[in-house]
């Protein structure tokens, strides 16, 4: 192809690529200079250069990385002398005909390129910039008529990268008639030469129905027909692939599937089954004799081309098993009322999660025993896998549909002589507690005589199942377990705590405190002594066997104590000078770096029963441990430690929760750190689509293309920062008032930090709280006040989420009755009312339209709404009570009443807990 730029810009550009590749830090950071140089100066050529490059260049490698630059540079933002608009990339800067230029390269590389890996990098870029092109008004015809052409092609990879661009640009054919497309799509998905090209089909077909409206959607039914028949042909090497490319297309479009499914649980079953007897096979599957054609199993003729490999087989066959299940479950979690009515499927997925939850390894126990919990690999290994599915089955099911299937086969796998079995039993009532506990509580008594006995089991692992079970079922079912089977489960329970096994003991420590979460003082009271005297022991480092404890096990023994402490509140006092002084002594000496973790459980513990025997027993010992509390605040901080300000800032407000008024002379210590906190920014970092941006302590979301990270320890402890502010004010009242200024000027723009909305919802709590310690302590100036309401009515113009609505509305009123009514400024108070029609117009527009849902969806989503209409109705009933404030015969107050009965009048409980 003729050159587009000279050979001395090629010649240039290659060297700078050269040095691009290299493991020379400073060569590489002269080459990304030179690259961003070019950019600003020329973009126009530097680009086209890139894209002749991919083309020319004499290697694989060379002609792949410029690809992948080119692709990344064509959508990145201009250098910064450039942004005059910061939403404008080097695409955006670049000339009509470079535009057309750079498109030609790009379609000659499609056609052209030998290597099969290359072209798929040019693929990728062709859709990126496809799709962008096309987002601003410019459609490719070129690429849509050349990809047509190569669908074509006698070679295979041609017909395979044509199917790829549908795939990642399925804009190209939106516009085309819906026959023509669907012909094309299923001579791909019929390619009789090459298994690649029918998943590059199948995937370009997923693309094109889940980005089809409904109008197009009705006339490409048929094409899950052929989409389908390309599974029974496969070895299960290309199985796998072809399952999770299906299974993208159920959050979207699972109604498509409908007509297939009983044929298709006849395919699956005997996947995701292998030991199971599928039942009988149908030698020719049609479920609907009316149409023509339908997806069979076992197909009618097979496709050859592919054998399976006898060496990678096995590993083949449980990835095409994980799979499967993937495939039925996302289709259950998509449309549950759609998979309820076909015969057989939820006990198959059951089936099938309760045996893969089994396959444990036989042997690996001294292993297993000698591990720390926390050096567990998370990977997916059966448990894990199977474990999780029948969770997601379970919430998406619900009682009615999930429980007879699985208690047909758990009470006689808790009773099988196999402990993987035994295992397997346990984990699954835990797996499904939580989906099926509206159900589950109404056998409540017989679940807990099945789990309860297994604490006696003879294998370790068995008895930790059955802490882990227990603990979630405390969790899943709280209060209703712990106030009708507490005699029960501390019977099992308690014991437990002195196992012989570490892990065992330290997990049954770890279940107490899911009990304890739910359990009313006077429940726990008759306990109390047997749980302190186990829990205490557990954290001695030696017992009195002269048996060495683990850390963990110590670790997990002062959680438990700080939890039991809170749930019995004074009562735990008795227990105070057992207790205290062996917290105080590891704050002293649990200075290593492998003593992090016990130090800030002890921190945390301490603070906890602080609060829970209350100032006058704490008071003796609270300088102690304030000393110890400051010494550490004070040392050197070490970068791994990422736990210790969050500790910290959570012990001092528990220690000003105990003391109360007593804290003050202790703000200066605190505060500064406090603010500190509470001041910072949102981490956040933009990174290209195909960027390696897995980070820990990062969540990551796509936005316009690109990848945002946010750095959630950091907004974590911004949240933490303003939810001890708040403690601190409402402890201490007037005597905060030297950092009233700050605190507010910290609260005020808080309310707008989107990144969190726990920080919005302190701020909101706080507001009212500065202002009141402003007007005890007389700091409070007329400015502070009208700062605050000013800001809170600003953000009830926009807020859309019901819940802060009803926050806003909330500290609104309770602001004015700390500063008086006569406050409000005439202003204020029209844009008040202003905000508030706004709010009222906003729901009724929102019910209206649920209220004009087909009852069907309405009955699918009833729990979804009903919670989204109970916070609507909480904002309403905070906004009526504001008007009733300003003026207790307000006009506004008929259209809140009547915005209210515009609600769905339809949350009747029914037993189950999903839809009908």
């Amino acid at each position: 192809m003729e050159a587009v730029v000279s050979q001395e810009i090629t010649n240039e550009l290659t060297q700078i690529l050269a040095n691009l590749v290299l493991g020379d830090n400073k060569i590489r950071s002269n080459a990304e200079k030179a690259v961003n140089d070019r950019l600003a100066q020329t973009p126009d050529l530097y680009l086209l250069a890139l894209a002749q490059f991919a083309i020319a260049a004499d290697t694989e490698v060379m002609r792949s990385f410029s690809l992948v630059l080119l692709r990344r540079l064509l959508f990145r933002s201009p250098p910064q002398q450039h942004q005059k608009d910061p939403r404008m990339t080097l695409y955006d800067h670049m000339s009509t005909q470079a535009l057309a230029t750079l498109e030609r390269l790009l379609l000659h590389s499609l056609s052209q390129e030998p290597s099969d890996s290359v072209r798929r990098k040019t693929v990728d870029t062709v859709c990126d910039l496809a799709n962008n092109a096309m987002s601003r008004g410019r459609p490719w015809h070129a690429l849509q008529a050349q990809a047509f052409t190569m669908t074509q092609s006698a070679e295979t990879g041609s017909r395979e990268c044509a199917f790829r661009v549908f795939s990642g640009s399925p804009n190209l054919v939106m516009d085309l008639q819906t026959e023509a497309v669907l012909s094309v799509f299923q001579k791909g998905l019929q390619d009789s030469h090459s298994v690649d090209v029918r998943l590059a089909a199948l995937r370009a077909s997923v693309s094109y129905l889940t980005a089809s409206d409904m109008h197009q959607l009705s006339q490409s039914l048929s094409l899950l027909y052929p989409m389908l028949d390309t599974l029974p042909s496969l070895p299960n090497v290309h199985l796998k692939t072809f399952l999770g490319s299906l299974t993208s297309l159920c959050p979207s479009r699972p109604q498509l599937f409908a007509p297939h499914l009983p044929a298709l649980l006849s395919f699956l079953r005997a996947l995701i089954m292998p030991s199971a007897d599928p039942g009988p096979t149908p030698t020719v599957a049609k479920p609907f004799p009316t149409t023509s054609r339908s997806f069979s199993f076992p197909p009618e003729q097979t496709l050859g081309d592919e054998a399976d490999s006898e060496a990678a087989e096995d590993e083949d066959k449980e990835q095409v098993r994980r799979a499967a299940l993937e495939l039925m479950v996302s289709l259950s979690e998509a449309r549950p009322a759609m998979v309820k009515q076909v015969e057989g499927w939820t006990p198959a997925i059951v089936r099938a999660c309760l045996e893969g939850m089994a396959e444990l390894p036989e042997d690996g126990l001294d292993i297993w025993l000698d591990t720390d919990p926390s050096d567990d690999a998370i990977d997916e290994s059966y448990p894990c896998v199977y474990d999780q599915a029948l969770d997601r089955l379970a919430s998406a099911l619900g009682g009615k549909e999930i429980l007879p299937p699985a208690f047909q086969h758990i009470p006689s796998m808790l009773a099988n002589y196999d402990w993987r079995q035994r295992h397997a039993g346990l984990m699954a009532i835990a797996a499904i507690a939580e989906g099926t506990s509206k159900i589950m509580q109404i056998e409540l008594g017989k679940v807990v005589d099945l789990v309860t006995p297994m604490f006696k089991d003879g294998h370790p692992r068995v008895r930790y199942a059955a802490c882990q079970c227990l603990g979630q079922l405390c969790t899943d079912l709280e209060e209703i377990i712990q106030e009708k089977h507490h005699q029960q489960l501390f019977a099992a329970l308690i014991p437990t705590l002195e196992a012989p096994e570490h892990r065992v003991h330290a997990h049954a420590a770890a279940a107490l405190i899911n009990f304890c979460e739910g359990v009313e003082h006077d429940t726990l009271v008759p306990y109390l002594d047997l749980i302190v005297e186990r829990l205490l022991k557990m954290l001695n480092a030696n017992s009195e066997e002269g048996k060495q404890e683990k850390r963990y096990c110590q670790e997990q023994a002062i959680t438990s104590l700080a939890m039991v402490a809170d749930a019995s509140e004074t009562t735990f006092a008795k227990h105070y000078a057992s207790i205290m002084p062996l917290l105080l002594n590891v704050l002293r000496n649990a200075n290593s770096a492998d003593h992090q973790k016990l130090r800030v459980k002890a921190m945390e513990c301490a603070g906890l029963i602080a609060v829970a025997v209350g100032r006058d027993i704490f008071r003796p010992d609270s300088r102690t441990l304030i000393d110890a509390l400051i010494n550490i605040q004070n040392s050197p901080v070490d970068p791994a430690d990422t736990m210790l300000a969050t500790y910290l800032i959570a012990t001092w407000a528990k220690i000003c929760q105990a003391l109360g008024p007593e804290f003050e002379p202790y703000l200066p210590v605190v505060m500064p750190p406090l603010l500190n906190a509470a001041s910072a920014k949102a981490d956040v970092s933009v990174y290209d689509d195909d960027g390696g941006c897995e980070r820990e302590g990062w969540e990551t979301i796509s936005m316009d293309g690109q990848i945002v990270g946010i750095r959630t320890s950091t907004i974590d402890e911004k949240c933490q920062a303003f939810d001890t502010l708040v403690i601190y004010c409402s402890m201490l009242g007037g005597r905060f008032g030297p950092y009233l200024s700050q605190s507010l000027e910290l609260s005020l723009p808080a309310l707008q930090f989107y990144f969190h909305e726990g920080v919005r919802e302190a701020a909101c709590r706080l507001i009212p709280l500065l202002l009141s310690c402003g007007k005890n302590s007389g700091t409070l100036t007329p400015q502070m006040v009208q700062a605050s309401l000013h800001q809170l009515i600003q953000c009830l113009r926009t807020e859309t989420d019901p819940s802060f609505v009803a926050s806003l509305y909330r500290s609104i009123i309770d602001s004015l009755l700390v500063v008086g009514m006569d406050t409000l400024m005439p202003e204020l108070g029209d844009g008040l009312i202003d905000a508030t029609k706004a709010q009222l117009t906003t729901f009724a527009d929102k019910r209206k339209v649920r209220n004009g849902r087909p009852a069907s969806e309405i009955a699918e989503d009833r729990e979804d709404l009903a919670l989204l209409e109970e916070m609507e109705d909480f904002a309403l009933e905070d906004m009526e009570r504001l008007l009733r404030l300003l003026d207790p015969q307000h006009p506004l107050l008929i259209a809140v009443a009547s915005v209210r009965d515009l609600g769905l009048n339809q949350w009747e409980t029914e037993d189950d807990d999903c839809e009908s």
